[in-house]
């Protein structure tokens, strides 16, 4: 197993942690390209002078640590989408962490009821409409979305990724089944095109002419926009946050668990709570153009900018348990078809 050594490059101020009781390693499995941690990584190390090794995982991480059982060197499984850190609970592969440092720096919502998981960012499920043909009044909320008005007009990736399950089991939560069902079946007819490509393929297509609104993850645009290549398509849309009526803004997370088998638990629990650490937040948040989970703790300058909302308040985990019921509602309507 290859692993991604990071070096050190600057201090920052974080949990405090005998450094006698803890190893001077600490091995992640993560979701996230290493690129995206290395300024967390290496801030941390700095620290504590503990070294971060970062296995990247494109996809497979259940399967890998299910295959390695106690043989397995993770000590953390960083990820991202609140349905991947429900699987890694379903098939047992993380432990519970007591931490006061955690509980207090992760909201409520935003963590395991049995402290198996604490999110670390957030992002969320907006709408990037056209500056040019979409009025600010066309649409306020998520349900506004399957009005007749805007047929032909809408752009989005597959109803079976997770980024978009994740909304049709919040629109199940707030809504019924059968609520949910008459919403994607709306939603559908409003198309311009079928699901294809990812989130930044749909700004491009409001770009091109093809569409006037997208559904995406907020932390696109900053992508976008860092890119010479695909800035143009970021000049041409602004960001409106729909809301579920009577609640607020869909969003989801990336999170982090302690590994079942972590060979060095100490050492896990220390990057753990230094990654919910005010300053490592604004760190993390910076580089992924996400939201910080800790209250208090600013969003980058260009995130920022893009305007304030208010999140919806469910636990994420009262979600998670709805994704097979999104799941079989997006086959039934054949929403890709």
């Amino acid at each position: 197993m290859s692993f991604l050594k990071f070096s050190l490059t600057s201090t920052l101020l974080t949990t405090l942690m005998a450094t006698t009781a803890v190893a001077d390693e600490v091995n992640v499995y993560s979701y996230r390209q290493p690129e995206l941690l290395k300024p967390l990584t290496d801030a941390f190390t700095a620290q504590t002078g503990i070294d971060v090794n970062v296995a990247f995982l494109e996809k497979g991480m259940i399967e890998r640590l299910k295959a390695e059982g106690r043989r397995s060197p993770a000590d953390v499984i960083l990820t991202v989408d609140i349905s991947r850190l429900r699987g890694i609970l379903d098939e047992d592969l993380a432990q519970p962490v007591n931490s006061e440092i955690l509980n207090g720096n992760v909201p409520e919502q935003y963590r395991d009821p049995n402290n198996q998981w604490f999110g670390l960012s957030t992002r969320a499920r907006i709408a990037y409409v056209s500056k040019e043909r979409v009025k600010s009044d066309e649409f306020k909320t998520y349900e506004d979305l399957a009005n007749p008005n805007l047929k032909g007009r809408i752009c989005t990736r597959s109803g079976m990724h997770d980024y978009n399950i994740g909304l049709t089991s919040a629109m199940i939560y707030h809504h019924g089944y059968e609520g949910a069902k008459t919403w994607l079946e709306g939603l559908k007819s409003n198309l311009a095109r079928k699901p294809q490509g990812n989130d930044r393929a749909q700004v491009k297509a409001i770009w091109a002419g093809e569409c006037d609104i997208a559904i995406g993850n907020t932390y696109y645009m900053g992508a976008m926009l860092s890119d010479p290549e695909q800035k143009d398509w970021a000049d041409s849309v602004n960001i409106l946050f729909p809301t579920f009526e009577a609640a607020g803004t869909h969003v989801n997370i990336s999170g982090v668990a302690m590994a079942k088998h972590a060979p060095h638990p100490d050492a896990a629990l220390a990057l753990m709570e230094f990654l919910t650490s005010p300053d490592a937040q604004e760190i993390y948040a910076e580089v992924n153009f996400e939201y910080p989970i800790k209250d208090g703790s600013l969003p980058s300058d260009i995130v920022a900018g893009w305007g304030s909302f208010v999140p919806d308040d469910v636990n994420l985990m009262d979600l998670a348990k709805l994704r097979p019921d999104a799941l079989r509602l997006t086959e039934e309507v054949n929403f890709d078809g």
